[in-house]
């Protein structure tokens, strides 16, 4: 499906999320090129990828009671929506209609917002033990945002905003963005790829691969005792500049001088 055209389609939805998130959720699959969630069966634990995935809240005073997650994947998400809605035209104020949880732009959209994402976790810390703690949280307002929060350590104690918190909220129409629809597409297939120590891990190996080649190299024409002080310079100058002990490179404003530092 192209992206303006999922876009148009969704952007003026409206009335209770129980009447859209389903088929939005689904159609944004299609979009991203995922599977759609699976029909749900009898037993529980082999539901690993359905709309309203049961769990058992216990209270302390020994109750227990049953929520239903919007949509969960295990060892993925768990995605609670809502609906928000547009401000009402002038003319329409005092016409009575369904206009969802909050109207977005507002304090009160905010903290539906607010809401949505703690009872996410809580339903991810009533998920059966056995599942673990999923990476990602997903709080859709549907046909207008997608936030999300991410916590890699399998503690669940640390939900933060993903990848941080100016952009972790996604427009509907920033799906227009490839960046984004990949970023979507790995919490749906390979949440862990995400992880910012994983992906450091794999840039440090790269550069010792780096630095690898480059030392047999220079071998070949320098002897090991001028090459390995070269690449010690090398290794230093990559961190002073990340800590700032090095003099800033050229700007438009340096002098000539400054340019060769």
């Amino acid at each position: 499906m192209p992206a303006h055209s999922f876009v148009e389609r969704w952007r003026n939805s409206g009335a209770a999320e129980r009447a859209n998130y389903a088929l939005f959720l689904s159609e944004l699959c299609d979009y991203l090129e995922v599977p759609r969630p699976h029909p749900s069966v009898a037993e529980d634990s082999q539901n690993h990828y359905v709309f309203e995935r049961p769990v058992t809240f216990r209270h302390p005073t020994g109750l227990t009671s049953t929520g239903f997650i919007d949509l969960y994947k295990r060892s993925c998400f768990v995605l609670e929506a809502k609906q928000g809605s547009a401000p009402p035209e002038p003319a329409l104020l005092f016409e009575t209609r369904r206009r969802g949880t909050a109207v977005r732009g507002t304090a009160g959209w905010d903290e539906a917002m607010l809401r949505a994402r703690n009872q996410a976790e809580q339903y991810a810390k009533a998920l059966p033990a056995a599942e673990g703690w999923p990476p990602f949280l997903i709080i859709v307002d549907v046909g207008y945002s997608i936030e999300l929060f991410a916590d890699f350590s399998g503690t669940g104690k640390a939900y933060v905003p993903f990848p941080d918190s100016l952009t972790h909220r996604i427009l509907l129409a920033e799906l227009d963005s490839a960046p984004i629809r990949d970023r979507l597409r790995a919490i749906w297939l390979d949440p862990l790829s995400l992880d910012p120590s994983r992906i450091s891990a794999a840039v440090t190996r790269d550069v010792a691969w780096h630095l690898a080649n480059l030392a047999r190299s220079l071998e070949k024409d320098h002897p090991a005792e001028a090459v390995t002080p070269f690449l010690l310079r090398c290794i230093f100058t990559f961190f002073a500049e990340d800590i700032h002990l090095l003099p800033a490179t050229a700007s438009p404003s340096c002098s000539p001088p400054c340019a060769t530092i």
